[in-house]
């Protein structure tokens, strides 16, 4: 067997935050985006809970590989260093072009429908940040980039929307459990 090089865990995630960081983008930019998604259904819901989901959201590798991929796709575009046609697409964020969206769409696979529904909608309507980064009056691209993002909020929206009911129906359990001795001792 040949010694295969494997990065760890910990390199990978610090890569993939130091890469949106390098292109301007904030944990607390994406939770803004969260926030707006999640309020309407949990008016207790604070802006730190949203970083929090954010940061963990982070933490895995397929959001990770995704931020790692479309950001050095991005950079190698604003270098040309693409080859034809896929410079033009990339540069140019081609509306046929779906590779961005299929990426974003895949890392948001593994937080279930509503992941998948949410980024919808984030890569329809292009909240927060997301709508600066799809705007192209820079030197920048940002073809996978804004997805990403979407992707990331969509993911750290559907676990918020996920906690939440899991503590509702904690709560519905106890006030069960509650009721069922009462009962017992009457």
């Amino acid at each position: 067997m040949t010694n295969v090089k494997q990065v760890r865990s910990q390199e990978v995630e610090q890569a993939a935050r130091e890469a949106l960081t390098s292109r301007g983008i904030l944990i607390d930019d994406i939770a803004a985006i969260v926030f707006e998604m999640q309020y309407p259904y949990n008016d207790q819901l604070k802006l730190e809970d949203c970083v929090t989901s954010v940061d963990r959201v982070l933490e895995k590798r397929e959001i990770q590989h995704a931020i790692l991929v479309g950001i050095e796709l991005d950079r190698l575009a604003e270098r040309k260093m693409l080859s034809e046609p896929l410079q033009t697409l990339v540069e140019t964020d081609e509306g046929l072009f779906g590779v961005d969206e299929t990426i974003a769409l895949g890392a948001a696979l593994g937080y279930g429908s509503i992941a998948v529904t949410t980024y919808g909608h984030l890569d329809k309507h292009k909240i927060g940040v997301i709508k600066k980064l799809d705007t192209k009056r820079s030197e920048h691209v940002h073809t996978f980039l804004d997805d990403i993002v979407a992707s990331i909020a969509a993911t750290a929206s559907s676990r918020l929307a996920h906690r939440l009911r899991d503590a509702q129906d904690r709560i519905s359990r106890d006030e069960q459990v509650r009721r069922d001795e009462e009962d017992r001792l009457s």
